[in-house]
């Protein structure tokens, strides 16, 4: 072997050393400070993030204080009971819905399940969807309807219990209107919004054009109609926000 040959192993080698010394040292470090996480490689999944022109996301405030959701506990399409603590660490939205509606319920879905592809494999996100005719909307009825719309998020939950602390929890709880109404299609009639809710628990909106909470996103347009009677869709910024959120 000529002495030339020997000093390009010679360099070569060298070339190698330096580069384990410098960069294995600073790869360890990042796995070690967490840098390098699932999270990182999911939000490249995700076709809508937030970025930073996505505005922040503001509390609602009731009599001066954030308003949070209140205590529930109802039972899932699959048995289980469910309550409020169980969404803690998540985001997640909420809805108020009834499985025979013909009217705007089917459209609302349609684009939860929209969101809930749009966020998939993401742990910390999930639904809660309360019947609001639970008379009828059994938890036979409501696997039924989630398999129907091909509900596949583990924290998606549709669930039924008494009536009274059904109503109470959309119209006092989350001021999001429902109620019987025998002169409407279906018997019942309700507010096509859906609430944005925190990790911590907490309702969650950007503000309006006037700098106002919109404190609710309108469940009923999807993306491709995009605006319907004057109003816009909303399910482009809640996707946003929701990114925002899964962040914090």
């Amino acid at each position: 072997m000529s002495k030339k040959a020997n000093y390009s192993y010679i360099s070569i080698a060298f070339i190698v050393l330096v580069f384990g010394i410098i960069f294995i040292p600073r790869i360890i470090d990042r796995i070690s400070k967490d840098d390098i996480t699932r999270d990182e490689s999911r939000s490249e999944e995700v076709a809508v993030k937030a970025s930073k022109e996505t505005p922040d996301l503001v509390y609602i405030l009731i009599n001066g204080e954030n308003r949070k959701v209140p205590a529930f506990s109802f039972t899932d399409q699959n048995g289980n009971t469910v309550t409020n603590e169980d969404y803690l660490g998540k985001v997640y939205v909420v809805e108020f819905f009834f499985t025979t509606c013909p009217t705007i319920c089917p459209r609302m879905n349609r684009n939860l399940v929209d969101i809930q592809n749009e966020f998939k494999g993401f742990e910390d996100f999930g639904v809660a969807s309360f019947t609001i005719n639970p008379e009828y909307d059994t938890q036979e009825i409501l696997k039924e309807y989630a398999e129907k719309y091909g509900v596949t998020n583990p924290n998606w939950h549709f669930m039924t219990g008494k009536e009274k602390d059904i109503y109470d929890l959309a119209n006092n709880g989350f001021n999001i209107y429902a109620g019987k109404n025998v002169d409407v299609e279906g018997g019942f009639e309700h507010s096509g919004n859906f609430a944005l809710i925190d990790k911590e628990g907490y309702i969650r909106s950007r503000k309006d054009a006037y700098g106002n909470p919109m404190i609710y996103y309108s469940g009923v347009i999807s993306q491709e109609e995009g605006e319907e009677d004057g109003q816009k869709e909303q399910i482009t910024i809640l996707k946003e926000d929701i990114a925002k959120l899964l962040k914090e």
